[in-house]
């Protein structure tokens, strides 16, 4: 039987001596008052794209939703399983979120997968194939530019993806009718895993700038 991997034991212990006797005061307000961050941000599963990481976040500062490719479906009030529209809507409804943030990345794997459709799924089931449809025929379109390298081909659809879900965000009612009345604001943000940079999606333009700050 295997043992809890000793290394994440380890991590907790420093934890414990180090950022929580530091903060135990707030952890402990929080524990018993309720969390109420300002931001949700939906990110993307890498390991190397941790939000609060990036964002040097302490705790209850930011609602994190992530999952591959840092994806919003449109909204479907049906009868399936919505782990990213449930996450939304309890951010929206229950949180009251001022700011949804997605935050995509370069290097992303399921952008790669998707620009790669013929690549051998993963597993019978193909769920990461399935996931990655909702982007239609986006992938597809970048495709068709032979002037465009591959990376050239991903940066742009990391970047087009972003849009997308902010797009996708708008079609639940709620989402729409809050942005509408000014109280909620959506953004797009792009981090370059190699350089540490943050490129945030301009609100008018839509193209990805680097904030000066």
């Amino acid at each position: 039987m295997h043992s809890f991997p000793d290394y994440l034991l380890k991590g907790h212990a420093s934890f414990m001596a180090g950022r929580y006797s530091r903060e135990k005061d707030r952890i402990r307000d929080l524990a018993s008052e309720g969390q109420n961050p300002s931001t949700m941000i939906i990110a993307c599963c890498d390991s190397r794209a941790a939000p609060e990481m990036i964002f040097d976040a302490g705790p209850g500062e930011m609602f994190v939703l992530r999952n591959v490719a840092n994806l919003v479906p449109t909204y479907q009030p049906d009868a399936g399983q919505h782990g990213t529209s449930a996450g939304i809507e309890f951010a929206v409804k229950a949180l009251n979120i001022a700011n949804i943030v997605i935050m995509g990345h370069g290097r992303c794997g399921g952008i790669k997968a998707a620009l790669a459709p013929d690549a051998a799924p993963l597993d019978a089931g193909d769920f990461i194939g399935k996931w990655m449809a909702m982007l239609g025929e986006l992938p597809g379109q970048l495709g068709k530019n032979s002037l465009m390298t591959q990376s050239e081909r991903q940066t742009a659809l990391e970047r087009i993806s972003i849009r997308n879900s902010i797009r996708n965000l708008r079609t639940f009612p709620y989402v729409k009718a809050l942005e509408a009345e000014g109280k909620l604001a959506l953004h797009g943000a792009w981090f370059d895993i190699s350089t540490g940079e943050l490129w945030v999606m301009d609100a008018d333009s839509g193209d990805f700038v680097r904030p000066n700050i």
